[in-house]
C-alpha cells in the first residue's frame, strides 16, 4: 500500500503575473524549485491563500533571482497579482517510507520571493 505524501512545499510567495493567454503552468523563479527540490514540469497543487482556491498544474522554471511567480492559462482565472499562494509537491511512499520521510519546506521572502539568508 502507497499513500501520498507532502514531499516538498514552497511556502507563502506573492503572484507576480498572471497571464490567461500563456499555454499553461505556473512559472516559478529557478532558486526556489531548486531549493525546495522541485522538478520542471513536474505537478503542483497551488493553493491560494487570498480566494481559498485550490488547482493542479506542472512547473516551468522562470528567471533565476527574478522572484517569479506567474499563474498561466487557466490558472490564471484562479489569481490576481499579489495574491498569496503556497505551492506543494507530493510523492507516492509505502507507509513504511512514508513514517520515516521529511519533507522540504522553504519560506521566501513574502515581499520580493527570495531565499532569504
Amino acid at each position: 500500500m502507497t499513500i501520498d505524501v507532502m514531499r516538498a512545499k514552497i511556502h507563502r510567495v506573492r503572484v507576480t503575473q498572471a497571464d490567461l493567454n500563456y499555454i499553461g503552468s505556473i512559472q516559478i523563479d529557478a532558486d526556489l524549485v531548486e531549493a525546495a527540490g522541485l522538478f520542471e514540469g513536474e505537478k503542483v497543487t497551488v493553493l491560494n491563500c487570498n480566494n481559498g482556491e485550490r488547482l493542479e498544474t506542472y512547473i516551468i522554471k522562470g528567471e533565476r533571482g527574478s522572484g517569479i511567480i506567474s499563474l498561466n492559462g487557466p490558472a490564471a482565472r484562479k489569481c490576481q497579482v499579489g495574491d498569496i499562494v503556497i505551492i506543494l509537491a507530493y510523492a507516492h511512499l509505502t507507509l513504511e517510507e512514508a513514517g520515516e520521510f521529511r519533507p522540504t519546506v522553504i519560506f521566501p521572502d513574502e515581499t520580493t520571493n527570495r531565499l532569504k539568508d
